[in-house]
């Protein structure tokens, strides 16, 4: 019969049982067990209705499963990943429509324009994972750790004290059923700006902390570096003419 957290939860007995699972797993494939892992592993046995969707044959193999998915998008994040280019085409009739409209329009300008709105749309892309790494250095020095790999469902942040966290960029980027999630959950919503007015929100940590270091000239700066680090974290593709304005 295949195990799954909830199951998990309920035949632990305790939560220390049930960290104690993970724990004894994770040393024997020598991976330390951390704060991190501690804190996100223990949130989900409080919120079983935000446990991660796995399945697995035995306890160990399930400790194992939950693992993997957090070391490999934390081994993923931005500032280390490749990102894909777009996987679709662009629908030609949108040239025309636009065309229709500007008419002095050239093929050349349709095309440029075409192409900036598939890089902007990969820039888009990986705002989140941005404003989520940037959150990971800054947090984790006042007890928050980053829930890597959806480690536990729509949670981006996990406290020592048992507080849950979730990020978005903007105030209205968060779709209806994340929303309806925190109904009846304890998971706390911060996002970057208002969308209505522009503001950033960044006094929200400031004031909580009594600190300067969130900011969005600080995220400026962190997306700058990460950019310039490792640049194949935006993709743009081979023929995209305004990839020429890369240094790279």
């Amino acid at each position: 019969m295949a195990v799954n957290f909830d199951t998990l939860i309920q035949n632990s007995g305790s939560e220390e049982s049930f960290l104690r699972i993970f724990q004894d797993t994770f040393s024997q494939k020598n991976q330390p067990f951390l704060e991190a892992h501690r804190t996100i592993l223990a949130a989900c046995y409080r919120n079983p209705g935000l446990s991660p969707a796995l399945k697995a044959n035995k306890p160990e193999m399930l400790a194992q499963a939950w693992l993997k998915r957090y070391n490999n998008s934390y081994e993923n994040r931005i500032s280390k990943r490749t990102s894909q280019p777009p996987s679709t085409v662009a629908d030609p009739i949108v040239d025309t429509i636009i065309k229709a409209r500007l008419t002095d329009l050239t093929t050349e300008h349709l095309e440029q324009i075409k192409f900036a709105h598939r890089l902007s749309m990969s820039a888009e892309n990986i705002q989140g994972l941005l404003l989520e790494e940037f959150l990971a250095e800054q947090l984790a020095d006042y007890g928050w750790y980053c829930c890597w790999g959806e480690s536990i469902r729509h949670v981006d942040f996990c406290h020592t004290d048992g507080s849950l966290l979730q990020v978005k960029n903007r105030s209205n980027s968060e779709n209806s059923s994340s929303s309806r999630v925190r109904i009846n959950q304890p998971i706390e919503k911060w996002y970057r700006v208002d969308a209505k007015t522009g503001r950033d929100q960044w006094f929200y940590f400031n004031e909580k902390y009594k600190t300067d270091r969130f900011s969005e000239i600080n995220f400026v700066i962190f997306v700058q570096q990460v950019l310039s680090h490792n640049p194949n974290a935006l993709a743009v593709e081979l023929h995209n003419p305004w990839r020429s304005s890369s240094s790279d």
